[in-house]
């Protein structure tokens, strides 16, 4: 840790926050990774080879990818160049490249670990590339964002892409336990006061153990926190939920696809996840508007109506209230009949659209306002299908010299289960009308 210290001008003897004092210092202390540090882990065979190459690690924050990068480092007998997209511009990539040259003219390799690689550009990224192909440093990128997206592409090609995982409950159990050991003393935690401060974390092991020094500092000799005490002494963690980004698209897709499943329990939670992480209800509202109309459709026609009122209600009455109405717009969704059958049909026609070009309508469902128009056959030869019988005359609506097209399948959901039988019967009499049947 000698270097840590050095770098913010400090000597070894300043005290040290407890996440620093608990950094792991070996791969097989790093928890929660077993996936890619485990025994099977994807990593730790490639160390095992010899063949470790340039990764990019995604993952969310405080679940080990700085940490990780050093220790690569250490069992790789690499040097261990470190830099920041925040704080880093050309003269300090210079700097370290040179660094690497000179080692690697020696017979020794570098590692260089770039903590927020998706905040350098794409010319910036690509500055990268020729000493990443010529083995001069070995990159480990840490990102928080989808490397598909942020990543420039030719950059990407040349990494192995490891994604980490989210501590879970038992992974962050075993953090506090560290903590326990080098404090010397349990958490001065109660009842449920302990997985109350595991789930404030969300995830993030760094921040667990902020919080658990805060508890440790706040707590009063022979003090003990039950669950309200220990939320009235530290303040919640907002969810991490990126508006514009990978958090954004994925809870949306969750959400969306819940209701697709019709399970209104699992639709509810995430729509309140997005709601607690800030999210502009009017665009929930919008998405539930289109989710009526591509996977319920016709099987259940009030769902259109509903979620449009209660986008409407939510405009009138602004938060808390108005979200209720969003809420109780999910549920029907969720609940109602689902067919997509509308969402199909409606592709299709767009499709044919931009095939068929410019075909004119059939000349007998023209209107004829003027003379001329009558004298060229607009609207000759037209059945008013009021008169006839069944309301329905056979005509063909198609532009001439399309074949018929069939768009509409009903799925015969809800209710359109009727609309299905109403259609075949009207196909019934279109074949009667032109002699087929």
């Amino acid at each position: 840790m000698t270097d840590l210290f050095a770098s913010a001008g400090l000597d070894e003897g300043a005290p040290q926050p407890l996440a620093d004092r608990l950094r792991p210092q070996s791969l097989e202390d790093v928890v929660g990774q077993d996936h890619l540090l485990g025994a099977d882990g994807s990593l730790m065979r490639m160390l095992e080879a010899g063949r470790l190459g340039s990764i990019i690690l995604w993952g969310p924050p405080g679940v080990g990818k700085t940490t990780i990068a050093r220790l690569l480092a250490d069992r790789s007998d690499l040097a261990f160049e470190a830099i920041s997209a925040v704080f880093s511009g050309v003269k300090e990539m210079r700097a370290v490249f040179d660094r690497a040259e000179a080692r690697r003219a020696t017979g020794q390799g570098t590692l260089l670990f770039v903590d927020e690689i998706h905040r350098f550009n794409r010319a910036q990224q690509d500055g990268f590339l020729p000493f990443v192909e010529s083995g001069v440093v070995t990159l480990v990128g840490a990102t928080t964002e989808n490397p598909s997206f942020e990543i420039n592409g030719a950059l990407l090609s040349r990494c192995s892409v490891l994604t980490l995982k989210r501590l879970d409950g038992m992974a962050m159990d075993h953090l506090l336990e560290r903590a326990e050991a080098v404090e010397g003393r349990a958490l001065p935690l109660e009842g449920d006061a302990r997985a109350a401060l595991i789930a404030m974390a969300d995830g993030d092991g760094r921040y667990l153990l902020n919080l658990a020094e805060q508890v440790f500092t706040l707590a009063g000799p022979g003090e003990t926190l039950d669950g309200d005490g220990l939320a009235a002494a530290l303040q919640k963690r907002a969810p991490a939920y990126d508006k514009d980004r990978d958090g954004h698209f994925n809870l949306i897709s969750a959400l969306h696809k819940s209701v697709r499943g019709s399970d209104p329990d699992a639709a509810l939670y995430w729509f309140a996840r997005m709601l607690e992480g800030g999210e502009d209800p009017l665009y929930l509202a919008r998405r539930l508007v289109r989710m009526a109309s591509e996977d319920i459709g016709l099987a259940d026609p009030t769902a259109l109506m509903i979620t449009s009122e209660a986008a409407r209600a939510y405009e009138r009455l602004g938060s808390p209230e108005g979200e209720l109405s969003l809420a109780q717009a999910v549920i029907h969704l969720a609940t109602a009949p689902k067919s997509n059958a509308a969402y199909v049909a409606y592709k299709a026609a767009r499709r044919s659209a931009r095939e068929s070009g410019s075909l004119s309508p059939p000349k007998h469902i023209l209107n004829a306002p003027t003379q001329l128009m009558k004298d060229e056959g607009y609207g000759q030869g037209y059945a008013y299908d009021h008169d006839a019988e069944e309301g329905f005359s056979g005509q063909d609506y198609f532009p001439d010299g399309m074949e018929r097209q069939a768009f509409y399948a009903p799925k015969g959901e809800g209710r359109e289960g009727p609309i299905a039988e109403r259609l075949e019967r009207w196909a019934a009499l279109r074949r009667r009308a032109r002699g087929r049947g």
